[in-house]
């Protein structure tokens, strides 16, 4: 059986140690280096080309992020597996811009973190839910820009003239006076 190649990089021993100890349970992981900060994980990931990074954020000399930008840039066949404390939209989009392939929380339970590690060693990607959420909000929302957008641009010359005298907060019967309409027509274009 082929083993999954971990590397953990975070700056407090006893997590590195307890991650460690986790995952000597499972017989398809093995634990190749610990890193206490960013600058040591690239290293060591030169140096023992690991499968896997777990990468935490927040560490000294080198931050996560920057540490897995530099692996992108390297051009290694690593992944980086984010395991971090902050639940923050803003954390995931800049880890996952800077070529992580997956972000989970440490409050995760041993099986998600071992699920993660499995899904990014193969090759996919790993979100923790709120993670997820995130993502999926920003992309929505992108897309309900668009759709505005596309929906702005089908609004007819009459329709603006009619948007631009509500907005001057003018009635039904005016406007439909001004621009020579019925009322019904002139409720017809405010749809």
């Amino acid at each position: 059986m082929v083993k999954i190649r971990v590397l953990i990089a975070d700056d407090h021993a006893v997590l590195r140690d307890g991650l460690k100890a986790l995952l000597g349970m499972y017989d398809d992981v093995e634990v190749v280096g610990q890193a206490a900060d960013g600058i040591e994980a690239v290293e060591q990931t030169i140096e023992l080309k690991p499968d896997v990074v777990l990468m935490d954020i927040a560490m000294p000399r080198l931050g996560g992020l920057e540490a897995a930008l530099e692996i992108r840039q390297r051009k290694l066949p690593t992944r980086v597996l984010v395991l971090t404390q902050y639940d923050n939209k803003e954390y995931v989009f800049q880890m996952l811009k800077a070529g992580a392939a997956g972000y989970v929380l440490k409050k995760a339970a041993g099986t998600e973190l071992i699920s993660a590690i499995r899904s990014v060693a193969a090759g996919d990607s790993f979100l923790y839910p709120s993670a997820a959420r995130a993502v999926l909000d920003r992309y929505l929302g992108e897309a309900t820009e668009a759709e505005e957008e596309r929906r702005l641009d089908q609004i007819t010359d009459r329709e603006k003239e009619v948007l631009k005298l509500l907005a001057e907060g003018r009635s039904n019967r005016e406007i439909g006076e001004l621009l020579c309409l019925s009322e019904k027509t002139i409720m017809s274009h405010r749809a």
